[in-house]
């Protein structure tokens, strides 16, 4: 019988012993997840450039907003965003989430 425990408490201690270590790995990376942009992508970008990249991209995001918004009031609208708006969207704001972590982990100034 003692076996049995010894097998669960050895599995227990080696899954945690997992999870904090994936943990400690996130935690040190400041790049998020996203499917639709690549992370390293701006590493080698000005602070300067990172800023006027993310007013385009901020403004994309919001234009297909407006655009999804508008299409959902019409019938199909549901339709017509996935099919034609939903994929960019998606995009810019993982695009967006690249830039700031970038501009983040670059200690750029936010400007105003």
């Amino acid at each position: 019988m003692g076996r049995p425990r010894n097998g669960v408490a050895g599995v227990l201690a080696l899954a945690l012993g997992a999870g904090a270590s994936l943990s400690a790995c996130s935690s040190m990376s400041d790049n998020p997840f996203t499917p639709f942009a690549d992370p390293g992508t701006y590493a080698y970008h000005s602070c300067d450039q990172i800023a006027t990249l993310q007013i385009g991209v901020r403004a994309r995001e919001q234009e297909l907003k407006m655009l999804m918004d508008k299409a959902e009031q019409s019938t199909g609208g549901a339709i017509v965003n996935v099919i034609a708006y939903q994929a960019e969207y998606a995009k810019a704001r993982d695009e967006l989430k690249v830039l700031e972590a970038t501009a983040r982990s670059k200690n750029c100034k936010p400007k105003q």
